[in-house]
């Protein structure tokens, strides 16, 4: 399965609770339509149409008091047996495989070694536990159990540095209830941000985002670990400042181990600084033309309908191209435009193009490390070199890992490959200039 059918789904949610500030609402703007079933005079179902209940949350039967799906079963029955298809996304596929490149570029680090497609929420234990990559510590569960996030709001950030098996041990249950709707999921449909860094980060421009984006967001993003404690933190305080372009600058603005500019290893063979971007879907979509009326619960949770006719958001995570309802729905801007076709055809484009400059980076990558073992080139020319590198490989990950391959925001795609691609040919004429040959990649 190539890597534009691995459309990794954006979840949604329904409304938003903030740390202790309730955010009330649903998605905002224009009322998308859900053409769910023939209702006759009643017409398509809407928003409007959800009944949420207001009810006491159960017992928690977990070890640490979060209140389980298991747990919530009994009072909504329908959403819990929704949230168990999502592991019908059971397939993984290596992108080493796929895009042999990136073992190159990722030399030195663990995306070198072990890069599979995400599964469904309901194999983030499992697949964290399996991985090749290092996981010392803790910080690597933030966003796989809403166990760890409790564990955080519990006892604080230096759960972060504890050693993941220690941690791991304690964890209880995948993405969950408790993961957007705290324990208190019963109360009117409210969601919660229970990741702690996002206020920290956000402060009082979290209510910018939309409620049932943010619930999305506080795991579809771009993020790094801080120096301290090894916290989960997002690198920017604004929507305004989560541009590729802003989020480079933040990061090479840091003062981090001594120096100044963070990055996540240095590559021996370059000795370039490099950035391992993470998942920025939720940048890249509220840069782009939608954000202001759609929400991700707009697009990927369809309402559906329970056998006591009560109407609620499905909780099995879908594409909107894979779902009639959710295509429906986007004939409300797009007419009779066939939508799988529009979108399919922005993917391949953008997984085309990134495979042009992947391709090309990696041939950076080969000659900038020959021109470090030639030993020709003076330091404050290598530099040089290594900042175009650096700059290079991180506009072409910021659309590589977005799991949307330029649906969500065809324009950023674009514009990031392009200016990966700028970046990489300036490299490689100073490299030229110094009489470096290019060195193409084996194996690739």
């Amino acid at each position: 399965m190539d890597k534009i059918r691995l459309f990794k789904l954006v979840c949604g949610g329904l409304i938003v609770v903030v740390a202790t500030v309730f955010l009330s609402g649903m998605a905002g703007g224009r009322d998308m339509t859900y053409h769910l079933r023939d209702r006759g005079d009643l017409g398509p179902l809407t928003r409007a149409d959800i009944e949420y209940l207001d009810v006491e949350a159960p017992a928690a039967t977990s070890n640490d008091g979060t209140v389980s799906a298991s747990d919530w079963a009994s009072v909504y029955p329908d959403i819990v047996a929704t949230m168990g298809d999502n592991a019908s996304n059971s397939y993984v596929t290596s992108y080493l495989e796929q895009d042999p490149y990136l073992t190159n570029i990722y030399e030195g680090y663990g995306f070198a070694i072990d890069y599979g497609s995400a599964r469904g929420h309901e194999y983030t234990l499992e697949d964290v536990a399996k991985t090749q990559r290092p996981h010392p510590k803790a910080n690597c569960l933030t966003c796989k159990t809403p166990n760890f996030a409790k564990l955080v709001n519990d006892q604080g950030v230096g759960v972060y540095s504890m050693p993941f098996d220690e941690v791991m041990a304690l964890m209880e249950e995948n993405i969950s209830c408790y993961t957007c709707h705290g324990n208190d999921a019963g109360n009117g449909g409210a969601l919660v941000v229970t990741h702690s860094y996002v206020n920290k980060a956000l402060g009082e421009n979290v209510s910018a985002i939309k409620p049932a984006t943010l619930s999305c967001g506080q795991c579809h993003i771009e993020y790094y670990f801080t120096e301290a404690d090894s916290e989960t933190m997002m690198p920017y305080d604004s929507v305004q400042a989560m541009t590729p372009e802003a989020i480079l600058a933040y990061y090479d603005a840091m003062d981090y181990k001594g120096g100044t500019g963070f990055y996540d290893w240095i590559q021996e063979s370059t000795g370039t600084h490099l950035i391992k971007a993470q998942h920025p879907e939720m940048e890249t979509f509220l840069s782009g033309k939608h954000a202001s009326f759609l929400s991700c619960a707009d697009c990927h949770m369809p309402l559906d309908m329970g056998g006591d006719g009560r109407v609620f958001h499905s909780h099995k995570l879908v594409s909107p191209l894979e779902d009639e309802t959710l295509l429906q729905s986007c004939a409300t801007c797009h007419g009779e435009t066939d939508m799988v076709s529009l979108v399919r055809g922005i993917q391949e484009r953008t997984t085309q193009r990134e495979t042009e400059v992947g391709n090309k980076l990696s041939t950076l990558k080969s000659t900038l490390a020959a021109a470090v073992a030639g030993g020709t080139m003076s330091e404050d020319a290598l530099d040089a070199v290594r900042k175009l590198h650096r700059e290079g490989q991180w506009f072409f990950d910021f659309c590589y890992v977005e799991n949307a391959e330029g649906a969500h925001n065809s324009s950023l795609a674009t514009r990031c490959l392009d200016t990966s691609e700028a970046k990489i040919d300036e490299a490689m004429a100073l490299l030229a200039a110094a009489g470096i040959e290019p060195v193409e990649a084996t194996g690739i």
